[in-house]
């Protein structure tokens, strides 16, 4: 997987990640980040900045793109042996990268334990997630499960209480969020689908005065996030 700009870099440095290869444009000369490259003995390419950037999808990378090994979930299993977690954050079919990573960095900086993900028809962690986390993906942990649903009930049998947010639902206000709670977010412009809302144990909703009936999904998220933090 290629990853680039220096908040990302940097993280992946200070990370175990097993990095591949290194690629600098001929003019990068950030000395922190050099050094660190050089104390780990990595292979260097000093390419053409129009190459880098055409490897890296014309996209802002700063000089430098790493080659890295694909991301490594964790799963249920981790939860379940995990006696100090007690705030999770599911999503239900995200498809926009730049949702993802902005989540992911929400959550990080709010001390969420995990986030879960469906396998199939979701966004996955990629090169536009790491970019968009701003380095805080290594600072996360992710689990992929195979059903939604079923890893809910799973939750609830580790004592979590599940909130799924959605219209019409209970003013998120209006609850104390004490004990072990789980974050439902559904996709942009489907929300949750019915079978996860059925297994939901609250439906919460973000108060809406404009014409405009829905929040991007990473800004909903990040409210509600911050409001369940007040409580861990």
């Amino acid at each position: 997987m290629l990853v680039y700009g220096r908040n990302v870099v940097n993280e992946i440095l200070n990370s175990d990640t097993k990095i591949y290869k290194v690629f600098l444009d001929n003019n990068f000369n950030d000395e922190v980040i050099l050094n660190k490259i050089n104390k780990k003995n990595l292979k260097k390419f000093h390419i053409d900045k129009n190459k880098l950037d055409k490897m890296c999808s014309n996209s802002i990378n700063q000089g430098i793109a790493l080659d890295i090994e694909e991301y490594n979930y964790l799963t249920i299993s981790d939860i379940e042996k995990d006696d100090n977690s007690n705030f999770i954050v599911m999503l239900d079919s995200l498809e926009d990268p730049h949702n993802f990573g902005a989540i992911i960095r929400t959550c990080e900086c709010a001390g969420v334990n995990y986030i879960i993900i469906p396998k199939n028809r979701s966004v996955s962690v990629n090169s536009t997630v790491y970019k968009t986390s701003s380095g805080a993906l290594n600072n996360v942990k992710i689990v992929e499960v195979v059903n939604l649903s079923n890893t809910i009930r799973k939750l609830k049998d580790l004592g979590y209480w599940v909130y799924g947010a959605e219209a019409n639902g209970k003013d998120f206000r209006s609850i104390k969020y004490d004990g072990k709670t789980c974050l439902v977010i559904g996709s942009e412009g489907h929300g949750l689908k019915q079978i996860v809302t059925n297994t939901c144990d609250e439906i919460i909703s973000l108060p809406m005065k404009g014409k405009i009936n829905s929040l991007n999904a990473s800004v909903a998220a990040g409210i509600l996030i911050y409001e369940m933090m007040k409580y861990k």
